[in-house]
C-alpha cells in the first residue's frame, strides 16, 4: 500500500522545455492589437491603406511644398482664386504663422516689454517641472511657490505699474498668453473650490447643502458664454456708480466659478465611491471632520477621479477660446483676427493658421492626458516602480 502511494514520485529531473512565446515587444503588441482576429486584420489593412493614401498628401502640403518665410502674401498667393501657381505649389503658408508669431504668443503686448511674459513662462516651467517629478524634494514649498507666489508675481510682472515697470493694460494681452493664464488660474482656483463645493453638497447642514446645490445646478445649467457675457457686460450694471474692475479679471472669475461647478460634481463622484467603512474607521479613531476628510477620504477620492479631473482641465483649456465673445483675443481669436489682414489674404492662410492653433491645443491637451495616465499608474496600489 505504501509503495502504491509513492509510485507517482519523480525520480529524475524533468527535461528543459522551450521558453514560452514572448508577450512583450513590438511583435507581441502587433499580434495582440492589430492582427488578433481575422476582422482585426482586415480593419488593420484598411487603416494602413487609408493612412498610405492620406499621409503623403499631408506631408507634401505641410512640409515639402510649404512656404516657410516671406514678407507678405505674394509668397503664398495663387495665380487666381482657386487656381495654382505655375510651379504647381499648393503647400501650407507657414510664412503667415512666422510673420504673426509674436501676436500669436502675446497679442498686442508692447514688443519692448515682451521680456516680461517670457520671464513669467521661464518661472512657470522652472516651478512646474520639479512639481511633476515625484522624487523631487520639498513638494510643499514647490506647491506654495507655483500656486500662490507665481500668480502674484506674474500679475505684477505682466500688468506693471510697480518697480518702474510700465503699465500694460489687459486689453493688450492676447494669444497664447491669455490662453495659458486663463487656464492656469482656472485650474488653480477650480480644484480647491470644487472640493469645497463637493463637501458642501454632501454636508448634513441644510443651509450649506442648499447653497452649494443652488450654485452648482445654476452654473451647470447655463452655457459658459452666458457666464462670460454676464461677468463682462451685466455685472458692471449691478455695481455702485464709479465702481468697476478689469474686464480680464471679470472673465477670470466667471471662468473659474464655471469650472469649479463642474469640478465639484467630479469630486463628489469620488467621494461617493469611497466605502462607508472608511468613514466609520476614521470616526472610530476619533478624527474630526476635517481630519477625516483630509487624511482618509479625500486622498482616496481624488485618486479615483483623476481622469475626470484632467478631463475638466482639458475642457477648461479649450473653452478659453470663448472669451472672444467679450472681445478678448486668445490664441484662436488672434489667428482669426489676422485672417482679415490684406497683406496675407490667400486661400492657404486660414488652413495654415487654424492647423497651427490646433497643433498647439493638441500638444497641451495630450501632455496633460499622458501625465494623468502616468499619475494613475504611479498611485495605483498594485503598481511597482
Amino acid at each position: 500500500m505504501q509503495e502504491h502511494d509513492l509510485s507517482w514520485v519523480r525520480t529524475e529531473m524533468a527535461l528543459a522545455q522551450p521558453a514560452p512565446a514572448g508577450e512583450r515587444g513590438p511583435y507581441a503588441w502587433v499580434r495582440k492589437n492589430l492582427i488578433a482576429t481575422p476582422s482585426d486584420t482586415i480593419l488593420t489593412i484598411i487603416g494602413i491603406a487609408i493612412v498610405a493614401w492620406i499621409l503623403p498628401q499631408v506631408i507634401n502640403w505641410a512640409f515639402i511644398n510649404a512656404q516657410w518665410s516671406g514678407p507678405d502674401r505674394t509668397v503664398c498667393a495663387t495665380v487666381a482664386q482657386g487656381g495654382v501657381r505655375p510651379d504647381g505649389w499648393t503647400g501650407a503658408c507657414w510664412a503667415f504663422v512666422n510673420a504673426k508669431f509674436g501676436q500669436l504668443m502675446f497679442g498686442t503686448y508692447p514688443i519692448e516689454e515682451r521680456w516680461r511674459p517670457i520671464l513669467v513662462v521661464i518661472l512657470f516651467v522652472a516651478l512646474l517641472v520639479p512639481m511633476l517629478i515625484p522624487r523631487m524634494p520639498r513638494k510643499g514649498l514647490n506647491a506654495i511657490l507655483l500656486f500662490v507666489a507665481l500668480p502674484v508675481v506674474s500679475f505684477f510682472l505682466l500688468v506693471g505699474g510697480v518697480l518702474g515697470l510700465p503699465h500694460v493694460e489687459t486689453t493688450r494681452w492676447g494669444g497664447l498668453l491669455v490662453t495659458l493664464s486663463l487656464s492656469f488660474v482656472g485650474i488653480v482656483v477650480s480644484l480647491p473650490l470644487g472640493v469645497i463645493l463637493a463637501l458642501g453638497r454632501r454636508s448634513k447642514m441644510p443651509i450649506v447643502k442648499m447653497l452649494t446645490v443652488v450654485f452648482i445646478e445654476t452654473v451647470r445649467g447655463i452655457p459658459l458664454i452666458t457666464v462670460l457675457f454676464f461677468a463682462s457686460v451685466m455685472l458692471p450694471l449691478f455695481l455702485p456708480p464709479g465702481v468697476t474692475f478689469d474686464k480680464y479679471l471679470r472673465a477670470l472669475i466667471g471662468f473659474s466659478l464655471f469650472a469649479a461647478a463642474y469640478m465639484a460634481e467630479v469630486v463628489r463622484g469620488g467621494l461617493q465611491a469611497i466605502p462607508k467603512g472608511q468613514y466609520e474607521g476614521a470616526d472610530s479613531l476619533g478624527l474630526g471632520y476635517w481630519q477625516k476628510m483630509g487624511l482618509i477620504v479625500l486622498p482616496q477620492a481624488l485618486k479615483l477621479v483623476i481622469p475626470g479631473i484632467v478631463n475638466t482641465f482639458i475642457g477648461m483649456l479649450k473653452d478659453t477660446s470663448l472669451v472672444l465673445i467679450i472681445s478678448m483675443f486668445d490664441l484662436l481669436g488672434v489667428v482669426k483676427q489676422n485672417f482679415a489682414d490684406p497683406n496675407w489674404a490667400t486661400p492657404q492662410t486660414p488652413k495654415s493658421g487654424l492647423i497651427f492653433v490646433a497643433f498647439i491645443f493638441w500638444l497641451l491637451c495630450f501632455g496633460m492626458s499622458r501625465y494623468s495616465m502616468y499619475t494613475e499608474r504611479r498611485l495605483d496600489t498594485g503598481y511597482k516602480r
